[in-house]
């Protein structure tokens, strides 16, 4: 059986968690199964892969309508494929095309879900329209669809009640927990400004709406001021939020605020996980979040919003402490101050006791490995396709 996995990101052009789970997820599918990914950006040099850029006459048009552009040309590559598997709208529109064109079964998994997202407007104007639209028409005809969690398989029936509910699968999302554990070097932590003899809070995202950063900046004002707060945070959805963060981070009136904004090699974000207190996700719309197995992985404690699939990863009281967020329709909190009073509250509480915090961190990483390996991942997944191709005739 072949199977192309259709998705915007794939390495070294990864920005999120949706090209972390097709990188791992790749790999272990391959020792399953014929696989080629299809991907958008620069040609990639690894076997099997092939790489997709904006058709030249899209240049200069909106970026959701580039985004389709590739999609038409990768739907195009998929011939002979009995499977397509696309991640994310960005890549739902290809694999829609290619089950029409060729035949090939169409699973879908869904990472978010652009309804869910309004903020988005804001980025792509018009374009948001588009987005949702190609994810809309895709997710109600393909043949399979896989929430990365059980909050989120919610979310699919809820936001597109006509797709029958047994057409929806729940399968996690993943962590290698040989590549992500404990690292005690501290060479990138010095090389980045970070004092490793001072306790510190860690966030690690992209400043977008979804990913709460204002939020933990305004909680900032409440954090110990003994400790650290460290912020791996880059690729600005767009400049207004991008000011906005500049002029939280500015107003912040302590010492020990660490802003590394350019993409980090994963060994360094590992070592920087690995000796930070406690790790934040302060999101606001969160369908599983990898990087609190990430954080977890390495043996840190979390503190994460309780949205969306966040409360199946982080045991509350065992790995980390959730904070409670009463949400808006657009996925703020009705309080924003009350919000980042409790957030400030849950991490000050494991900054202020560093044993239980290494208690909750050392319990983080037993659920990661027991819990999510990729390896089970890709199993359940070729079983998946396994059942449509079988299903399809």
């Amino acid at each position: 059986m072949r199977v192309d996995l259709l998705t915007r990101e794939y390495p070294p052009e990864v920005y999120g968690g949706a090209g972390v789970h097709v990188e791992y997820l790749a790999r272990e599918l391959r020792r399953l199964t014929d696989v080629r990914v299809r991907c958008f950006g620069a040609p990639r040099a690894e076997p099997g892969v092939e790489a997709y850029r904006t058709p030249g006459g899209l240049a200069p048009a909106n970026a959701a309508l580039q985004v389709l552009g590739v999609d038409l040309e990768m739907a195009a590559g998929c011939e002979g494929a009995d499977v397509v598997h696309s991640h994310t709208w960005y890549a739902n529109f290809a694999g829609h095309v290619a089950k029409l064109l060729h035949g090939a079964a169409h699973v879908v998994t869904t990472h978010s879900l652009e309804p869910l997202r309004p903020w988005k407007a804001e980025q792509l104007g018009g374009g948001y329209t588009l987005s949702s639209w190609a994810e809309r028409t895709a997710l109600l005809a393909a043949d399979a669809v896989v929430a990365v969690s059980a909050g989120m398989r919610s979310d699919v029936l809820a936001t597109y009640p006509e797709i029958p509910p047994e057409r929806v699968s729940v399968i996690h999302n993943g962590i290698d927990t040989a590549e992500y554990a404990r690292d005690d070097d501290t060479a990138a932590l010095e090389r980045h400004g970070i004092d490793p003899r001072r306790p510190y809070a860690v966030f690690v995202g992209r400043i977008t709406r979804q990913k709460g950063l204002v939020h933990l900046l305004r909680a900032a004002r409440h954090l110990d001021p003994k400790a650290q707060l460290v912020l791996c945070a880059g690729a600005p959805d767009t400049p207004e939020i991008a000011a906005e963060v500049t002029d939280l981070v500015r107003g912040l009136d302590r010492e020990g605020v660490v802003w590394i904004s350019e993409m980090l090699p994963r060994r360094e974000v590992i070592q920087i996980l690995s000796h930070a207190t406690v790790f934040v996700c302060p999101s606001v719309y969160e369908p599983m979040g990898i990087v609190n197995l990430e954080a977890m992985a390495c043996e840190t404690a979390v503190v994460a919003t309780a949205t969306g699939g966040i409360p199946e990863v982080v045991d509350d009281g065992v790995t980390g402490l959730l904070v409670p967020i009463d949400q808006a329709a657009d996925g703020t909190p009705h309080d924003p101050e009350r919000f980042a009073a409790d957030l400030a509250d849950a991490v000050n509480a494991l900054l202020g006791d560093p044993a239980r915090a290494a208690e909750m961190g050392l319990a983080g990483r037993a659920r990661a490995v027991e819990h999510f390996s990729w390896a089970s991942v890709a199993e359940r997944t070729a079983a998946l396709y396994e059942r449509v191709r079988a299903a399809r005739g």
